[in-house]
Parts: C-alpha cells; structure tokens; sequence
C-alpha cells in the first residue's frame, strides 16, 4: 500500500547540557527567529551564562541571532564546531536516537500525531540522564 502525504514540515531544536537536553519544536522550517526564540528559552529555564557550540548552520550566524547575542553583553557566547563534523555534534545522537530506538517505523496519522509522540519520546530521553551522558561518549570531542 502507498502512502502520499501532503504534510507541512515540523522542525525540531535541541541544545545539550551534560546532564539534560532542551528542544523545541516548531512546524515549518527553523529560521534565525526561531533560533532567537529558544535561546530565550534556554536563558529563561537555565539562568546561567551560556556557551552555545553550533554547527554551521547559516541561521546560527545570522544577523538576527548575532544582534541577539551581543545584546546578551556575555550572557551568551558562541562557538562553532569544525565545518562539516556531525560526528563532533552531540545533538546529533539526540535524533539519531529518537529516529532509530524511540520512533522507528512508527506510522503518523498526521503532523500532529508525529509531533505529539516526538515531543513525548523527547521527553523521556530528558530524564534519562545516562543516555543523556552516552549522547556525550558517541562524539569525538573529548
């Protein structure tokens, strides 16, 4: 039996700590106001300085985001990961968990439902502080 979806997009953003990760999820693609907004996020829920270490994703040095940052005057500092280096990208196991252990080969009736049991997935990942740690060990940062 074939399928033909005419769904629209559904984009998730994540940062990681060494002991918990954040997301957000956003329908449609993730742009620099996407990206501002979960930094306020970010500072809202952690109220700490931030060291933010980004792929190279053209809307994480947007001008929007830059202007953001700066506005922060060091509450927020930026660094990039190598062009090119997912495998330096923890945030990376994040969604190769969700895709291959929590959510494989689960059929969605709609965008709703695919979001719902992502953002539930997510969730549970969140409080398990060892895979968050394991996200971790899998890069070849350290």
């Amino acid at each position: 039996m074939q399928y033909s979806f005419s769904w629209k997009q559904l984009s998730v953003i994540a940062g990681l700590s060494y002991w918990r990760f954040y997301f957000r999820l956003f329908n449609g693609s993730i742009k620099s106001p996407q990206i501002v907004e979960f930094l306020k996020a970010l500072q809202a829920t952690i109220g700490k300085k931030l060291l933010i270490i980004w792929d190279r994703l053209q809307a994480h040095r947007s001008k929007l985001v830059r202007t953001h940052v700066e506005a922060q005057h060091g509450k927020i500092m930026i660094d990039y990961l190598p062009a090119y280096a997912p495998d330096m990208n923890p945030v990376e196991c994040i969604w190769g968990y969700l895709k291959h252990h929590a959510m494989p080969n689960y059929c969605a009736r709609d965008l709703g439902d695919v979001a719902h049991r992502a953002r539930s997935n997510l969730r549970s990942m969140q409080r398990r502080t060892t895979l968050v740690q394991a996200f971790w060990k899998q890069v070849d940062m350290f």
